[in-house]
This record gives structure tokens, C-alpha cells and sequence, in this order.
């Protein structure tokens, strides 16, 4: 997965933690938490601020 992958990041990250609230989470452990998914293979630098909001919306969306 790229971090464009936003909606498959999402997915697995409500796999791994279906009991978290996605709104609960800092960026700085949403960022953890994504670049230490097994499928995960990208750059670590490139996941901002911008990037993050739009897997957190997708995990909400996921979520419900």
C-alpha cells in the first residue's frame, strides 16, 4: 500500500483496530500506526498532515 491508498489503509487500520475511534487518534500515532501496517510500503516522509486527515475520514467512514 502507498499513502494514497487511503480507503485499503483505512480498511486495514479497522481491521487491526476496530475497537479505536479514528477521531480519538494524534496524527503523530495515525502516522505510526499506518507505516507499520505489514502491507504498508512507502515512503515514510510523505504521509502529512493532509494525507492522514483524508485516511482518518476514510476510517470513519469505514467505522460506521
Amino acid at each position: 500500500m502507498k499513502w494514497t491508498d487511503t480507503f485499503r489503509i483505512a480498511e486495514a487500520l479497522n481491521d487491526k483496530f476496530p475497537d479505536i475511534d479514528p477521531l480519538s487518534l494524534r496524527f503523530t500515532d495515525l502516522h505510526n500506526w499506518v507505516v507499520d501496517l505489514e502491507e504498508f510500503d512507502d515512503d515514510h516522509g510523505r504521509g502529512g498532515e493532509k494525507i492522514l486527515e483524508a485516511i482518518q475520514m476514510a476510517w470513519i467512514e469505514e467505522a460506521k
